[in-house]
């Protein structure tokens, strides 16, 4: 996990020496918006129904125009994902929490409307597990770091767009999905999946 969280750091960092060492326009930015994620379910033991939860995104960015309608746009941002599955018994909540880091390219094609697409690399922080029904609730924290459960990283990939209101603000919208299941051996504990995520945003450019 930590190599690969160094390569997909260095290649954000090559970006701003590449943009420094060139006449080529570079901006950093901020965004932050809501998630609406769920889950595709795998083989295994993957026989319950999923709801979708509520989350959010928050990050820094970066634009590295490369040509006249063509950009590069890497962005490092805190995501939360997961799930809810409502049973006869309660209601079961899974909240996860990534490092995203999506290395995008980013095409013109209007006046202030640009489509985004690229892969991305998620490095899996926590997981929030919680049951909750009319006698209460229980819950429980895991720092992945301490357990094997799932996978410490997984490749995605991303697409969506981008509608620059004006040279400092823009909305956002895009659809990520993982590539990669959460865990190669499904059991009742840990279900085989793989994560998908809608997110809508504002970012502002400096």
């Amino acid at each position: 996990m930590k190599k690969i969280f160094i390569l997909a750091i260095g290649l954000f960092i090559t970006g701003v020496a590449n943009a420094q060492s060139t006449d080529k326009a570079i901006r950093f930015g901020v965004k932050a918006g809501a998630n609406y994620s769920n889950i595709i379910k795998d083989d295994g033991n993957n026989d319950f129904k999923t709801d979708y939860l509520v989350g959010y995104h928050a990050g820094v960015t970066l634009d590295i125009k490369l040509l006249e309608n063509l950009a590069f746009t890497p962005e490092l941002l805190y995501s939360t994902k997961g799930y809810k599955s409502t049973t006869t018994f309660g209601e079961f909540t899974q909240r996860t929490s990534f490092i995203d880091v999506p290395i995008l390219a980013s095409i013109k094609l209007a006046e202030g409307l640009n489509v985004v697409a690229g892969p991305q690399v998620s490095f899996l922080l926590s997981t929030d597990n919680k049951f909750e029904n009319g006698f209460g609730a229980a819950q429980q924290t895991i720092v992945e770091d301490e357990s094997d459960r799932f996978k410490k990283s997984l490749v995605g990939g991303v697409i969506g767009f981008r509608y620059d209101i004006n040279s400092q603000f823009g909305i956002n919208g895009r659809y990520a999905l993982d590539f990669q299941k959460n865990n190669e051996n499904g059991s009742s504990t840990t279900p085989e999946f793989k994560n998908q995520v809608f997110q809508l945003g504002l970012g502002i450019k400096f």
